[in-house]
């Protein structure tokens, strides 16, 4: 789908579904919904529509001045001048009182049905998984959803339902500190990464061993270990769920294993965790790195509302209620106050 240009999302959001094909891209905003009457003060924005910027839906550029543009690419004052006032999209946008449109699709009409996970992940990507693919990304989320406060996401969310603040903004902390490099989106973003190109370079003919120990000498190879205890005990069910589906044989998740048994002659403790699966089974879907940190934002975020409703129901400021000798202090030993010399 070629992109269409938007007004200022101040002069009311807009957008075309029309595809690469259509000469008049504002075609689709001339389609009234069926059976609806247009309200009185209420016109569809056409392709001359002069608040998008003129003819073409706004889009301003022909042809001629593409094809001189890629050859001289705008920058500075001048690129932000072309794409000042109006945006530029092919994802959709929504129109106040008639409809809205979601990937050149009818959110309404044509994509009412879906699971709100396949429309998540056809927001992200452009495409639409198998329904077997959805119901193992249901099954990664469940698996996962731990409503335990102690956990260093939920806490947050826990501590902000106690202190009185804002539930939206307990859970956005919290889903922002999901994001953790150790054991969160950034270990699982690196897992996806290195399974990825791991499997490139043994497909050209590298050997894996040599290929993962040098890895895990040079850097840390993340999917791998966990604080507590090394077993993760959410694996067998996922790998159930993935052989009753049909998505235990892919690629990646061979690959997975086969780096873990690699791992564990050397580095025992380093046996595999969840982040590692399941960023093998979603690069099995053919999803790259950016999809998938954008697909697994949700990840943990079922547990954080119990975590969060039953902190707000205790007293203000007792959830992790730390005294002072309860703190292991290596500062400076106990001092007498010297009120004289400080002048007090």
């Amino acid at each position: 789908m070629s992109d269409t240009t938007l007004n200022h999302p101040a002069q009311n959001a807009a957008t075309s579904a029309t595809s690469a094909t259509e000469a008049n891209t504002g075609q689709f905003l001339d389609e009234w919904p069926a059976g609806k009457t247009r309200k009185q003060g209420v016109r569809p924005r056409t392709g001359s529509d002069p608040d998008l910027g003129g003819s073409g839906c706004g889009v301003k550029m022909k042809a001629a001045d593409a094809v001189a543009g890629a050859e001289t690419p705008l920058r500075g004052p001048a690129l932000l001048q072309e794409h000042a006032g109006r945006l530029r999209t092919s994802v959709g946008a929504a129109y106040p009182g008639s409809h809205a449109v979601f990937r050149g699709h009818d959110l309404h009409r044509e994509l009412k049905d879906l699971d709100w996970v396949d429309l998540y992940v056809f927001g992200i990507t452009g495409r639409r998984l198998s329904s077997g693919q959805i119901e193992m990304l249901h099954a990664i989320w469940v698996y996962t959803s731990y409503p335990d406060a102690r956990l260093w996401n939920n806490r947050v969310a826990a501590l902000a339902g106690n202190a009185r603040s804002s539930a939206n903004l307990g859970i956005v902390a919290a889903l922002a500190l999901s994001e953790g490099t150790v054991y969160g989106g950034q270990a699982g973003l690196r897992a996806i990464d290195f399974l990825q190109t791991a499997l490139l370079q043994v497909q050209a003919g590298a050997e894996l061993a040599p290929l993962v120990l040098a890895h895990a000498r040079a850097h840390r190879i993340y999917g791998y270990g966990r604080p507590i205890n090394s077993t993760d005990e959410r694996l067998p069910w996922i790998m159930q769920l993935a052989e009753k589906l049909g998505l235990d044989q892919g690629a990646h998740v061979k690959l997975a294993f086969e780096v873990e048994k690699v791992l564990l002659p050397h580095y025992p403790q380093l046996r595999m965790n969840y982040a590692s699966l399941h960023a093998a089974l979603i690069a099995d879907m053919g999803l790259t790195a950016r999809e998938y940190q954008l697909l697994r934002i949700p990840t943990f975020l079922a547990g954080m509302p119990p975590c969060l409703v039953e902190a707000a129901a205790k007293p203000e400021g007792v959830l992790f209620a730390t005294p002072c000798s309860g703190v292991a202090y290596a500062g400076l030993a106990r001092r007498e106050w010297n009120a004289h010399a400080t002048g007090q």
